[in-house]
């Protein structure tokens, strides 16, 4: 006749917290599966066009768009149709215009995102 081995308070409490570690990994790996409910990026043209009809009225056109770093656009605004050329740099959460009174902001961010644009070509002597 067998005897049946009981279980130390201590098995039963690991035991316990094993089914528990896997049951809390399960539900992770669960969670993960899900789709997100993130929404997508807004395509940049799309950003900057909606940015500069926000900020400088439906009457602006876009001129010239370039992509810069971390999905920045720099490019030309005409304010009216027409009108003189403002340069802008464009980034997810803003827009800044160069004749914005924020000037060195400007300068910096343009730096920052775009540092070829709006830049004098070097010359050869």
């Amino acid at each position: 006749m067998r005897m049946m081995r009981h279980r130390s308070p201590l098995q039963k409490r690991l035991m316990i917290a094993a089914a528990l570690v896997l049951a809390v990994c399960a539900v992770g790996v669960w969670v993960l599966m899900q789709p997100s409910n993130t929404p997508s990026l807004e395509p940049a043209d799309a950003r900057v066009m909606r940015q500069i009809r926000t900020q400088a009225g439906r009457g602006a056109e876009l001129r010239y768009a370039e992509n810069g770093e971390r999905r920045s656009v720099c490019g030309y605004v005409g304010r009216v149709a027409g009108g003189p050329a403002v340069g802008f740099v464009s980034i997810p959460n803003r827009i800044l215009f160069s004749d914005d009174p924020l000037p060195t902001e400007f300068r910096e961010m343009r730096q920052s995102y775009c540092p070829g644009f709006m830049a004098a070509p070097n010359r050869r002597p």
